[in-house]
């Protein structure tokens, strides 16, 4: 399919079928969903720092990677027989036969350990928090079985890196770190939304249900006040007039997105990435 964000990247080539079927199981390829769960930790590290604390800055990019892997994995594997009724999905590994099931749970251990050997290098707080974090990445790919608002789980589940970045500088959770992490939430309603628009008339079909299903031809003003809602719970974290700027491109998604083109879903949807980007600029800069 012409929107499809499956894709072999160059860097990918020279390896044999069987690691590109990993990479892919992974998301290697889309590191997308990587940048939307590490910014949030990069925010709260940003905002509680005194000194640049660079150590923090890598560990989390290195733990987003493996623990968004991790995600994928299980959703895949909860998620395998619906994703080949779904056109954008069937090619996955899993559907597809590419990996088989046994390969991996063992793939999906061997990511769970890396990510343990680095969540125990942080504070014991941040401990805590990513242990508790995992008990949401295990049950979110269920929710679209049950609930109209799987993005809302997702913003619960994608955004513990706002608290855990503050509690592995501080060993404790500030205020200005639950603005954040409320904020992250909003934020993934409006991403996942417009996500969830590539998706909806096979969801339709198969019966997945999205905030994108439920808000139909309102969802370009449920997104908006998402965003709305997002920039003004991070003001009460980061008080700045500086906060213009991501405010200017979350304004400039829901203008330029065409709801029913899901090639337009997919880029905004990334787009998202740079909208982060200048968050923790105006973080790192100005507050």
């Amino acid at each position: 399919m012409p929107h499809t964000d499956i894709q072999i990247p160059p860097w990918l080539e020279p390896f044999s079928a069987k690691i590109k079927a990993f990479a892919h199981l992974a998301r290697l390829d889309r590191p997308i969903g990587t940048w939307l769960l590490l910014l949030p930790g990069w925010w709260a590290i940003a905002l509680a720092q005194t000194r640049m604390r660079w150590d923090l800055f890598i560990l989390f990019a290195i733990g987003a990677i493996v623990m968004r892997g991790a995600g994928c994995v299980i959703n895949d594997l909860w998620d395998h027989k619906m994703d080949a009724k779904v056109a954008r999905t069937k090619g996955r590994p899993l559907p597809s036969g590419r990996v088989s099931r046994r390969e991996a749970y063992t793939f999906l251990a061997c990511l769970l350990l890396i990510g343990f050997s680095i969540l125990m290098s942080l504070s014991y707080t941040a401990i805590q928090i990513g242990v508790i974090s995992l008990v949401f990445i295990v049950v979110y790919p269920l929710m679209k079985r049950f609930t109209w608002w799987p993005q809302l789980f997702l913003g619960l589940t994608f955004n513990f890196g706002a608290l855990m970045g503050t509690a592995a500088v501080k060993d404790y959770v500030t205020t200005n770190a639950w603005w954040l992490y409320a904020a992250g939430i909003f934020w993934t309603l409006g991403y996942d939304t417009i996500y969830a628009h590539q998706d909806k008339e096979d969801d339709a079909l198969v019966g997945i249900k999205s905030t994108a299903r439920l808000f139909g031809e309102q969802s370009k003003q449920r997104v908006a006040r998402f965003y709305l809602s997002m920039m003004a719970l991070m003001v009460f974290a980061a008080p700045t007039p500086w906060m213009i700027l991501p405010v200017a491109h979350f304004a400039w998604q829901v203008y330029a997105w065409d709801m029913n083109d899901p090639a337009s879903s997919l880029k905004f949807f990334k787009s998202n990435r740079d909208a982060g980007l200048l968050i923790l600029l105006v973080l790192l800069v100005f507050s």
